[in-house]
């Protein structure tokens, strides 16, 4: 059994949180809110995903799995700290970095032994050095700690089975915190997943590289969505015959209304800012932003075109998918 303390209780935090602890090791999440914490010693879920209320209750009643807002209580025993706060999107596309810095910092001045951080937040190429030097510069007397980025790649409705059976674990380090990540591999081992170890920076790399390219796959079907109408061609045929070519496959080749949600807008985004202020020339990644906002535009001139003034109307859209069919009502 391992000591480990996760910052943040969001998406990324609550379920890596529930999860080690439900691998038999003992887990204390913090957050600074806290009407959240609150609420989850009281039972109360911040967020819906399957399966894991269940799994919140049964480490909380093991005693496996605490919540507090005590940096103090979080890091009293704790071996390894993963944080998990958020990354938003700031004015120009790039991620906010301030909740990172400020956990780096609190962690810096509250730790009393030697530590593992692990950076689970989705963050930009050069984090683990930012928050290694945060630590570096605000502890009071110098304590040994390692720094391990290792992304999340957690799919919401999803998120407890992506964690138990995972389809890699990423872990990148510098070559002097080897041994940290080392330890981190053993944390993930009962997973029997592979455990891809590399440097920090292309550890980082590797995350926001994996979802823009499924934002570019979708973008791009979407794209051949909009050719297929013009000449007549069944897009669902088109995506289903490319699906049976290996080198492609099925997934993520879905036409619709756009790609959204908490990760794919804001990553795509974000790795376009951190080219083009390298110098780089993302191309395709402007394009594959271009494609998504263009296909929402569509959706509503689609509905003027068939049905002129859409003011007062209520308009039914109806999702549908291999596993799942879903109505959403509109009023305008």
């Amino acid at each position: 059994m391992k000591h480990i303390c996760v910052i943040g209780t969001g998406y990324v935090g609550l379920v890596n949180g529930t999860c080690f602890a439900d691998l038999g090791n003992s887990v204390v999440t913090v957050d600074i809110d806290q009407a959240k914490i609150d609420a989850l010693n009281n039972g109360e879920m911040p967020i819906y995903e399957p399966g894991l209320r269940e799994v919140v209750e049964r480490n909380v009643a093991a005693g496996r799995l605490r919540f507090t807002t005590s940096y103090e209580e979080g890091l009293k025993d704790a071996e390894f700290v993963f944080i998990c706060v958020g990354t938003p999107e700031g004015d120009n596309g790039e991620a906010e970095l301030k909740y990172v810095r400020a956990a780096a910092a609190t962690i810096a001045k509250t730790m009393t032994r030697s530590l593992v951080i692990i950076n689970k937040s989705t963050v930009p190429i050069g984090t683990g050095d930012l928050v290694a030097n945060v630590i570096r510069n605000n502890q009071p007397t110098p304590i040994k700690f390692g720094v391990v980025s290792c992304p999340e790649f957690l799919r919401e409705g999803s998120a407890v089975q992506d964690f138990v059976v995972p389809d890699r674990t990423v872990l990148g380090s510098t070559p002097e915190d080897q041994w940290a990540a080392e330890a981190v591999a053993q944390l993930y081992l009962p997973l029997r997943a592979p455990i891809m170890m590399t440097d920090l920076r292309t550890a980082e790399m590797i995350k926001y590289a994996s979802n823009a390219f499924l934002a570019t796959r979708l973008s791009f079907i979407n794209e051949i969505a909009n050719i297929c109408e013009r000449l007549g061609a069944d897009v669902i045929e088109v995506a289903r015959g490319m699906g049976f070519d290996k080198r492609i496959g099925h997934h993520f080749l879905q036409p619709g209304v756009g790609y959204g949600g908490s990760c794919f807008p804001k990553d795509v985004k974000a790795l376009t800012y951190m080219a083009e202020e390298a110098g780089a020339h993302p191309q395709l990644l402007n394009s594959v932003t271009e494609i998504n906002d263009f296909q929402r535009k569509r959706v509503a001139d689609k509905l003027h075109e068939l049905l002129g003034d859409v003011d007062g109307k209520t308009i039914a859209l109806l999702e549908t998918s291999a596993n799942r069919r879903h109505w959403t009502l509109l009023r305008t």
